[in-house]
């Protein structure tokens, strides 16, 4: 296990509580066989070369799979995410993540287990998207640091 200043920590898992950790390290031993097979594609820098974790969290949350370079968190949802109190629910989640600059993509367990190519395709012009808004961002700035 590599040690990670807690600094670091803080900023990586934007100050989640000792408990999340724990509930995402059993939810790690017992994913659905639809994270299974997407973690096998994000796994080891197999997605566009990005580091990709797997529940993940963040404060209050865990997401099922997060890129900390670029912000992007990656939801697989099951049936339980179909009722209007759910998906309530992960719209209010959502918005949370958001207010910290972490984009989410949502996917479908049937989705990831039938399309896992296009879901892969999906996640990798979402991180072309990412990257390329970060560099206007930095240019912006470049530019408007140089008046």
């Amino acid at each position: 296990m590599v040690y990670i200043r807690k600094s670091f920590q803080g900023i990586l898992n934007f100050g989640a509580k000792k408990e999340i950790f724990e509930n995402a390290k059993e939810l790690r031993k017992s994913q659905t066989e639809a994270e299974k097979a997407l973690w096998e594609v994000l796994r080891s820098r197999r997605c566009g070369g990005m580091k990709f974790r797997r529940q993940h969290p963040v404060k209050q949350f865990i997401l099922d799979f997060y890129c900390h370079e670029y912000l992007l968190g990656i939801e697989v949802d099951g049936s339980v995410h179909e009722n209007e109190v759910a998906i309530e629910y992960d719209l209010n989640r959502t918005a949370e993540l958001e207010t910290l600059g972490i984009f989410i993509l949502r996917f479908k367990n049937e989705e990831v287990l039938t399309n896992l190519t296009e879901v892969k395709v999906e996640i990798l012009n979402k991180l072309v998207q990412l990257q390329h808004e970060r560099n206007e961002k930095q240019n912006h700035t470049k530019n408007n640091s140089m008046y």
